[in-house]
Parts: structure tokens; C-alpha cells; sequence
């Protein structure tokens, strides 16, 4: 049985001031943490897919495609063709930009002709805000710039950009 609230219980509050000590630990998990792994010995890992053959990078567990277990992984070139670009005048902390900071996707290259790399690479591209403006950059021929070997985390940004070939 349901028993409506009276006017002066609405009018009843109680206030509590509480400051949660939350700690949050994150996990990368199997499949991103040996991307980051690879990345940190300056190589960009796949997983492949043995049913469609598609290689996924950033890798994925499944395939997107046909919903069967990726099971390889696979090495791909650090090279590839910008299919998206944009210039951000915002940073990735979300502070104004002076100047623009150019990001895209870029579609990397298999190291076998027969895999497909999918979907591509979100990253800095390292070319000129004219460049995205007049989109002579897309469908260019990009290749990772890598930081030095003893500089490298394990983390995307071990790779500073992709630069024109």
C-alpha cells in the first residue's frame, strides 16, 4: 500500500557533507597493454583476425567485423595515409591554443599484403594548419616520428606524430 508524503515532510530535508576518499586504479588490460609495450620498443602491434584476416590497431580481443576472437598479433608498419585531419585550437588539457594542433586518423600499413589494418591511429600529424585547411594532407603518405629509444614510456605519446613522407 502506498502512503503519499504529507506538505510539512516535504518541506523536511536532511544535508549531508561528505568529501569521498576515492581511489580509482585503471587498467589498460591484455590487449592495450602490449600495444603500450610494443610502442615503448618502438613497434606498433595488431591483433589479427583468422576468420576475415582484418588487423585491428589499436588492437581489439574480437573482431568489429564478424564477432570472432582476434588471436595474433601482428607487427604493422609505423607508416600509413592520413584519411581524417583536423586542426585544434583547443589542448588536450582543454586549454586555448595559440596555434592549431593538427590530429587525424591515419590508416597504417600492413607489414603482409594480404592483412588489412583497421580502424587506423588517432594522432598528431605533423604539418601545417594550411595543409588541413586546403586538405592537401589527406590521403598523404605519413610515418611515425618516434621519441628516442631511452625516452619512451609504453605510452602513444613514445610516437610524437606522423610526418610526411
Amino acid at each position: 500500500m502506498v502512503h503519499p508524503l504529507k506538505e510539512e515532510e516535504l518541506k523536511e530535508h536532511v544535508t549531508i557533507s561528505y568529501k569521498p576518499q576515492a581511489k580509482y586504479s585503471y587498467t589498460a588490460g591484455q590487449a592495450l597493454s602490449t600495444f603500450l609495450r610494443g610502442l615503448r620498443e618502438g613497434k606498433i602491434l595488431g591483433r589479427k583476425c583468422p576468420r576475415c584476416g582484418r588487423v585491428y590497431v589499436p588492437p581489439r580481443m574480437y573482431c568489429e567485423d564478424c564477432f570472432y576472437p582476434t588471436s595474433q598479433w601482428v607487427e604493422v608498419k609505423d607508416e600509413g595515409v592520413v584519411m581524417t585531419a583536423v586542426a585544434s585550437f583547443i589542448s588536450w588539457t582543454r586549454d586555448r591554443l595559440e596555434e592549431p594542433e593538427i590530429v587525424g586518423t591515419i590508416r597504417l600499413f600492413p607489414s603482409s599484403p594480404r592483412d588489412y589494418v583497421y580502424p587506423g591511429l588517432f594522432h598528431r600529424i605533423c604539418c601545417s594548419y594550411e595543409d588541413v585547411k586546403s586538405m592537401t594532407i589527406m590521403g598523404k603518405t605519413v610515418r611515425a616520428r618516434w621519441r628516442p629509444a631511452e625516452k619512451r614510456t609504453g605510452s602513444i605519446d613514445d610516437i610524437e606524430c606522423f610526418e610526411v613522407v
